[in-house]
């Protein structure tokens, strides 16, 4: 031992000490050398290939799959990390700290790494408060996710799957999941685009349009957006990328889509079942989606009854890169839903079950092809019609080979049935002879009659013939929706000897098949004229909320 670097420092000469600190010095920058070197060494030898048998049995007595690692991969770092993880899990407390180092070194090296990034982003760009704004979003708040929903947000969040199918019933809030996620991505990949089909595009602007703007207006980005109707398109105002709103009637105005940079990384297929089968999505997704390397396909329907539906089929066939999430109303807040919702439900669980379990519970509970399994055969008698105080009057315009078909129908809402009793068709006859025909069968001014809209002359004839004719109001999706009004009543009650045609019509009504058999959704055009006559006919009530 060198008993003079005892002698404290303020005691030493001026010389004595600088001379000292000038040592001190040196041997502090060897130390520095010799740990520099000893790190370079390590890290050389940590990169190295595992290349003992040992090494290797210990990695799959962890659990490790050596099959799904690269040759490079398998080294002796991960042999040391392995074996610390190991020892951390049987509660060695030194392991467990050193971990928590090396995750936390890591973690705060990330997060360093991110705001050196944001704060480039800041002084390139002039527009600092809109950019803020996007540097404090913190993705989806729970509390607007169901419970259904919560492991299908951590996916989404890690990216495990590129496809996610929602099917499920009324109210499982579906539709908002998919919207607030469609919102959350955007904010998470500036390089990304997004894209929202359905089958019809005039349906766009009053669905998934609407749900957009809600997500936005829920998520506190109100400001961060630019919302416009003509083009029907969203941009993000601080980076320019855009959410387009496109109908698959319209395959042009889909393959024409240009994105101002990046790529179109997201894509929702809402009511996915209305689409014309799997090969006309999957030519949409090529035409779509292209560049980049990652993607998020979303596709939510309600499950159409018949089993044989291609969107039912479809998710019964696993495949690795779609996760399927299944939902109803059940696991969503009562708030959230409303009592008049609830009450609507539990109407139909008790007055038809399994429309409740189809519409509800999203069950495929169909027996076929048939779009009306609840029609009843029987003779409607002379003292029922007597008590009918709720009768309606449709008409459907036809002249050839198209019906012209009017209807009389009793609409009992506490029995939630349907009794058709009375109808009249024909083939090329005038305005003036039908309407002289409806007279003889007891019409009077009296009685209104709702008529197809397309024809306002017509509507206008029956006028100056002295009947009380209006025309229908119809609208986007106005079809679709009546026929599932028709669909979940309790009972549509036909008497065969007054109305054969009508019976005929019901009972004969089947959705289209492929060329392979598979059911198609949607409703066929065709054969179907005392049932748009009907659907007329009840109009006032299908159109009333909560029906």
């Amino acid at each position: 031992m060198n008993e003079h670097n005892l002698i404290p420092i303020e005691h030493l000469s001026k010389e004595e000490a600088k001379k000292r600190g000038s040592a001190g010095g040196k041997a502090s920058a060897a130390s520095r050398r010799r740990k520099k070197s000893m790190k370079q060494v390590m890290d050389f030898l940590l990169s190295l290939p595992a290349n003992t048998f040992a090494d290797y049995e210990f990695l799959v007595e962890q659990g490790i799959d050596l099959n799904d690692l690269d040759a490079d991969f398998v080294n002796n770092m991960l042999v040391v990390n392995t074996a610390l993880m190991a020892k951390a899990k049987a509660g060695d407390v030194a392991a467990v700290k050193e971990l928590r180092n090396i995750i936390q070194e890591d973690y705060f090296a990330k997060e360093k790494l991110k705001l050196e990034k944001e704060k480039l982003k800041f002084e390139r760009e002039k527009s600092i408060p809109e950019k803020a704004l996007s540097a404090v979003y913190n993705g989806i708040p729970a509390s607007l996710i169901a419970p259904s929903f919560s492991s299908a947000l951590f996916d989404i969040s890690e990216h495990e799957h590129s496809e996610y199918v929602f099917p499920g019933g009324r109210g499982s809030t579906k539709s908002s999941f998919c919207g607030l996620n469609v919102v959350d991505l955007i904010m998470k990949h500036e390089d990304m685009h997004a894209c929202i089909l359905r089958q019809i595009a005039d349906t766009l602007r009053t669905s998934v349009y609407q749900q957009i703007l809600w997500a936005i207006s829920t998520l506190g980005l109100d400001n961060e957006f630019q919302c416009t109707v003509s083009p029907l398109e969203i941009t993000r105002k601080s980076t320019g990328q855009k959410i387009y709103f496109r109908g698959a009637d319209d395959p042009n105005k889909i393959k024409s889509i240009k994105v101002p940079f990046g790529y179109i990384g997201i894509v929702w297929f809402e009511e996915l079942d209305q689409f014309k089968g799997e090969e006309a999505v999957r030519k949409i997704e090529q035409s779509v989606i292209r560049g980049g390397d990652i993607s998020y396909k979303f596709k939510s329907f309600n499950p159409p009854k018949s089993a044989n539906n291609w969107a039912n089929k479809y998710i019964k066939i696993p495949r690795g890169d779609r996760l399927v999430t299944e939902s109803t109303y059940l696991t969503v807040p009562q708030k959230w839903l409303g009592k008049s919702f609830l009450d609507d439900a539990k109407f139909l669980k008790e007055t038809n079950p399994a429309a409740y379990e189809n519409e509800y519970m999203g069950v495929a509970n169909g027996s076929g092809g048939a779009v009306f399994d609840n029609v009843q055969v029987r003779e409607i008698t002379d003292d029922e019609i007597k008590r009918f105080d709720n009768i309606l009057n449709g008409v459907d315009w036809g002249w050839y080979p198209d019906l012209f078909a009017f209807v009389r129908v009793q609409y009992i809402a506490s029995q939630h049935t349907l009794y058709i009793w009375q109808e009249y068709t024909c083939n090329k006859q005038s305005n003036e002879q039908t309407a002289k025909k409806l007279k003889d069968m007891g019409i009077t001014a009296n009685d209104l009659i709702t008529c197809d809209s397309a024809e306002n002359k017509s509507v206008g004839d029956y006028r100056a013939y002295g009947l009380f004719a209006r025309a229908a109001e119809k609208g986007p999706g106005s079809r679709e929706y009546s026929y599932k009004w028709l669909q979940s009543l309790r009972a549509i009650v036909i008497d065969n000897k007054r109305c054969p045609v009508a019976c005929e019509e019901f009972l004969n009504y089947e959705y289209d098949r492929d060329k392979e058999g598979n059911v198609i959704s949607g409703y066929p055009d065709g054969g179907d004229h005392v049932i748009d006559a009907v659907r007329y006919a009840t109009e006032r009530i299908w159109k009333r909320r909560g029906q």
